[in-house]
């Protein structure tokens, strides 16, 4: 079977929080590391396909299986408010107060972390995973340039993405899709990048 770029279906969500945590280590895995394998997709993953679901492109492995997955939203200020309103009370009580969880907890009792003023000009931003064996096979190209249509015709046209410095392989990728680095002088331990997002 041939690996195949589709829309995202409900029936996905327990393999993108896989995919997302396996994948949050800089790129590498991260299960074990706090007090649940899904908190750093409650982050990261579930909130995009929960309030953004025609958004989100999936890698399928041919089989129905989602091995990877680009979620993301049109409009980052919309997405925040609709965070705090809808996303937090979903989730309230699903943490409780286990110290290996506190960074993250920070992150996700605080969406507006996300209006960051220097990308204002980029009002769409992304998350991109594909599990560590489907990497490299230019598979992860094709998924960009899918989402990356899909906000064009949403009628978003800039976006942006967040990264750990460290993970050099992914800025390499980046790279070469064409995203270039946007100065944030306030958050010197991330590294922004942006494009159009036009083909």
């Amino acid at each position: 079977m041939q690996p195949e770029i589709r829309a995202y279906r409900p029936t996905d969500l327990d393999a993108v929080y896989d995919i997302c945590v396996r994948t949050a280590d800089s790129g590498g895995d991260a299960r074990g590391q706090n007090s649940s394998d899904r908190l750093v997709g409650d982050i990261f993953a579930a909130p995009y396909v929960i309030l953004e679901p025609a958004v989100a492109r999936i890698l399928d492995d041919g089989t129905g299986n989602a091995v990877g997955y680009v979620v993301g939203t049109t409009d980052t200020a919309e997405f925040v408010r609709r965070y705090r309103q809808e996303w937090l009370p979903a989730t309230a009580g699903r943490y409780g107060d286990d110290p290996r969880d506190e960074f993250w907890l920070e992150l996700h009792n605080n969406p507006e972390r996300m209006l960051v003023p220097e990308l204002a000009g980029y009002p769409a931003h992304l998350h991109i995973d594909l599990l560590p064996e489907w990497q490299g096979r230019g598979l992860g190209r094709g998924l960009m340039w899918s989402f990356l249509a899909g906000l064009h015709a949403a009628g978003a046209q800039r976006v942006h993405l967040g990264m750990a410095p460290a993970n050099t392989a992914a800025r390499a990728f980046y790279d070469r899709l064409g995203f270039e680095q946007i100065a944030v002088p306030s958050e010197p331990g991330v590294t922004y990048l942006g494009r159009d997002t036009a083909a």
